[in-house]
């Protein structure tokens, strides 16, 4: 059973509009170059020019923020799940 990776709306158009989509097992990096293999621009709307996490996006896996795990380095394994949070900025006027 592959992971899931939940595509936030933002990012829908490089998936052909998929919510969610399937990537094999390995660290966080390479789904990270696997999703960019599979849709284009992924990466780039991931990463920074250093090629870490842009800071304005969270990854989960699993519920537990891969910052505080091994960053790019987790492991994700067959059946878990990546969530893409985009961060939200707003306030009052």
């Amino acid at each position: 059973m592959p992971a899931k990776v939940r595509v936030p709306m933002p990012m829908r158009s490089l998936t052909s509009g998929a919510g969610e989509v399937q990537v094999v097992a390995g660290s966080l990096s390479t789904i990270i170059a696997q999703l960019e293999r599979d849709y284009p621009g992924m990466r780039e709307r991931l990463c920074d020019e250093d090629g870490e996490l842009r800071r304005f996006i969270n990854v989960f896996v699993n519920g537990e923020d891969a910052r505080f795990l091994e960053g790019l380095e987790t492991a994700v394994r067959d059946g878990d799940e990546l969530s893409i949070i985009p961060a939200m900025a707003g306030g009052s006027q």
